[in-house]
């Protein structure tokens, strides 16, 4: 029953609901619907599907995940970056606005589905840590540049288009003389009026007593009022007739579930993008569930939640829909607005079906202009260049890998960016492992703490040389450790004992145990003693199961105080 529970997380808060927290799940999925459905349309516009795609991306991952996600307010849909990679992919396999392109976007979906729900199945969620966060914020803030210059084109009413932040800008000087100003007029305004309500419209709610929580949360339905505003102004001024470019028919109905036709060449084409996507989206939605989560003193599974967005993705590509993962900015609303459980995402899905069955008609003379200032207002948050200042200050090697990131993907694209961005975190994991911090450490007289000689005024034993390994011992690393060891004796004749204290030693494996043996050996041909101290258990059953230690020509001590009183006693013996 304990394993059904894990696997359906929506059995562990189900048992308990009752009207109070229904209550306040609906009126969170209230909120939370008013928000959706203009950011549902606008990243559809970023994808280069349809609009009501974008609603369709919003029911049934919705219904998906509070089944099979263990974060009590996490709301899941279409969101900017992930939409900004699946255009780049889907326009390398389709061409937009085509059927093909519309099944190639399922297909997407599908494949990120499935890998993110086999990463969870084998409980690989950890592998998403490997991805450095400094990286990943690089990548996002040249993303979100990305993002607002492609939307620039439908603020403008010019057509260019452009991957790269090269092409994006050399496509829309092409093509200024193209400038609509009626568009334009419309692109600016909704732009203005959504930044004033971020802090205006919550001033101006206060002065007339609207309590500060309820005017925060009803400032994020500022975009809804653009789109209702400028749906009246197409209308009033005819927009149509001014060649202002209007999302057009919307279908009314709910997406028929039907699995796409599949093209093992296209699955081929698409199967990269979609793991980079299902990685950064992961990355992206376990770091907002983990907060909010914290929050109320819950916990999230991270193997779990790559099952409930596989399905979330799963459910997307059936509904003939574009990948999917948790967005910050609503999962905040959500949990602002009071949710308790994923309750509150099963009735926002019921909210955004309605919307899809009776309010379409109303889209059909929204500006796309309006929708692409929507983007560009919530994109431009996530960029942030500070992180480039905060690594310069803190480590260097950080730096450089975000730099490089953020210059990669802006000159090269998302794709080369993600590729890049993982390729800097695994090369920063391999760069620190592969160099520990390794210290030549003293006995702090009065006690029996050893520190690094570099720092404190210790005492030291010219015959005793006593070294500290800060990190697990591994392929990477262990010659590292040798070197060190045979520089520190070049630079001292007298050495008899080498100590190596091994507190920060957590693993040992079979290639830092040959360069051990071989160090042993090495020293025993010298005249000098090799010992050990403080070895952790899970190491020190490592070291039983071989013959290192039955080959070990010093001791392993209990304490490093007891490891250098037993080497100083030996050498004033002699």
């Amino acid at each position: 029953m304990q394993s059904l529970a894990n696997f359906f997380p929506i059995t562990a808060w189900l048992r308990a609901y009752d009207r109070v927290v229904l209550s306040r799940d609906l009126m969170a999925a209230v909120i939370v619907t008013i928000m959706l459905i203009p950011q549902s349309l606008a990243y559809a516009l970023l994808a280069g599907v349809p609009a009501e795609v974008g609603l369709y991306a919003s029911i049934v991952p919705l219904l998906a995940y509070a089944v099979f996600g263990t974060s009590r307010t996490l709301s899941v849909g279409p969101v900017a970056v992930a939409s900004l990679m699946s255009a780049a992919a889907l326009s390398e396999v389709a061409i937009q606005g085509t059927a093909d392109y519309l099944v190639a976007a399922a297909i997407l979906a599908l494949l990120s589905g499935l890998f993110l729900t086999l990463m969870g199945l084998l409980r690989l969620g950890f592998l998403a840590n490997f991805l450095s966060h400094p990286v990943i914020s690089g990548f996002i803030t040249a993303s979100g540049i990305l993002i607002a210059l492609s939307q620039v084109r439908h603020v403008l009413g010019v057509d260019a288009h452009g991957d790269t932040l090269v092409e994006l800008l050399s496509g829309l000087l092409e093509n200024a003389a193209e400038l609509n100003i009626a568009t334009l007029v419309t692109g600016l305004a909704v732009i203005a009026f959504l930044y004033w309500s971020r802090s205006g419209a919550a001033r101006l709610l206060r002065h007339l007593n609207v309590p500060a929580h309820t005017a925060g949360l009803l400032t994020k339905a500022a975009p809804v009022l653009g789109v209702v505003a400028t749906i009246a102004a197409a209308v009033m001024f005819d927009f149509e007739a001014r060649d202002v470019s209007l999302v057009g028919a919307v279908p009314a109905g709910l997406p028929s579930l039907h699995l796409p036709t599949i093209d093992w060449a296209l699955i081929e084409a698409l199967l990269p993008a979609a793991i980079m996507i299902s990685i950064i989206g992961y990355v992206e939605s376990v770091s907002v569930g983990k907060t909010l989560a914290a929050k109320r003193r819950q916990r999230i599974d991270m193997n779990q939640e790559l099952v409930g967005l596989g399905m979330a993705n799963i459910g997307s590509g059936f509904s003939g829909a574009f990948p999917v993962t948790g967005g910050f900015s609503r999962s905040v609303v959500n949990f602002d607005a009071g949710a308790e459980t994923q309750m509150a995402s099963v009735f926002t899905a019921v909210g955004i079906a309605l919307a899809s069955i009776f309010l379409t008609p109303f889209l059909y003379y929204l500006p796309k202009a309006t929708l692409a200032a929507t983007i560009i207002v919530a994109v431009l948050s996530l960029v942030d260049f500070s992180i480039l200042k905060k690594t310069w200050q803190f480590s260097r090697s950080d730096f450089f890998a975000v730099l490089v990131t953020i210059v990669v993907t802006l000159l090269f694209g998302v794709e080369a960016g993600v590729t890049c961005g993982v390729a800097a975190s695994i090369a920063l994991f391999l760069f620190r492992t592969s160099k520990p911090h390794i210290a030549e450490v003293g006995l702090v007289e009065g006690t029996e703490h050893f520190r690094n000689i570099k720092r404190h005024r210790v005492l030291t034993v010219p015959e005793v040389l006593t070294i500290r390994v800060d990190e697990s011992l591994m392929f990477s690393n262990a010659a590292f450790l040798e070197e060190r060891v045979y520089e520190d004796l070049a630079n001292n004749k007298q050495v008899r004992h080498v100590i190596l204290m091994c507190s920060a030693i957590n693993e040992i494996d079979w290639s830092a145990l040959e360069v051990l043996e071989a160090l042993n050996e090495r020293l025993s041909e010298l005249g000098i003693t090799l010992h050990l101290s403080e070895v952790k258990g899970p190491v020190m059953d490592s070291l039983q199961r071989t013959g290192f230690l039955q080959h070990l020509t010093g001791k392993v001590y209990l304490t490093q105080f007891q490891a250098f009183n037993a080497a100083r006693g030996a050498v004033a013996g002699n």
